[in-house]
């Protein structure tokens, strides 16, 4: 398995021999206007994309854990018509997202409510909570997904959710070799982060002393206020630098 972060939570996955590409959000650099009421006043997204979206555009499969702009734009659905797959591209989803997709111009999309067989990888939905309270409830459903396939690790994509009981179920269901996580400590104005602190990522490691952990969701969103270093720092201070890695922005893991 090769894991590749393109920016945000845009992942190239290579896995099952299938390219996997994750969350998709092509936008330039500075070309939507910044979250309002928090520190970092920048437009997004912060950074550019560190290789072209043509090079992007072209993946077996797509797998969108919800739809929110940072995770799915359209920018990206421009770049995926135009590839190999063109409308026919399929796509996996979480229910209730079918409609939206293909409002686009793709006529090959997939609700997974529970699992899914997909050309010898198989899919499992998890759930997770993107906030708690009234804010939790307005950024809606949001969904991790795990894959499993012979002779791959087991791999647990948790999605924008904070530290909550669906991500505990989900480790000790499924005891994944690799975790990623949206760690980027995303917080509006007010109410409590709506994806993983850094205390969120040691609970975490805690939690399942088995996996290895890929933090990611860092550094390209105004409103996300945990940078690599501060991450970086605080796994340190707590002993779990060697169970967290922090990928930059196009840089590939192997496992």
């Amino acid at each position: 398995m090769k894991i590749t972060l393109i920016r945000n939570a845009t992942l190239w996955l290579e896995y099952g021999g299938l390219n996997w590409l994750v969350d998709p959000s092509f936008a330039d650099q500075g070309s939507t206007p910044a979250i309002p009421h928090v520190p970092d006043s920048r437009p997004n997204p912060l950074v550019p994309l560190p290789v072209t979206s043509e090079s992007l555009s072209s993946p077996d499969v797509l797998l969108l854990t919800h739809l929110h702009p940072d995770h799915w734009d359209e920018p990206a659905a421009k770049a995926l018509l135009a590839g190999r797959g063109g409308s026919e591209l399929p796509i996996l989803a979480q229910p209730g997202d079918l409609e939206r997709i293909a409002s686009f111009g793709f006529s090959h999309v997939t609700e997974i409510e529970d699992a899914l067989a997909y050309r010898g990888v198989t899919i499992t939905r998890t759930s997770g909570q993107h906030g708690i309270g009234e804010i939790g409830q307005k950024m809606g459903q949001v969904s991790g997904f795990v894959f499993r396939a012979d002779n791959e690790p087991t791999l647990y994509i948790a999605g924008d959710t904070i530290w909550c009981d669906d991500v505990v179920q989900a480790l000790d269901a499924h005891r994944p070799d690799v975790t990623i996580v949206n760690a980027g400590g995303a917080q509006f104005g007010e109410g409590d982060p709506i994806i993983m602190t850094p205390e969120d990522v040691a609970s975490v490691c805690r939690h399942d002393t088995h996996t290895a952990v890929v933090a990611v969701h860092l550094e390209a969103i105004n409103h996300c206020r945990t940078t690599r270093e501060t991450l970086a720092t605080e796994m340190k201070q707590q002993g779990l630098q060697d169970r967290v890695r922090l990928p930059d922005d196009g840089e590939t893991l192997a496992f």
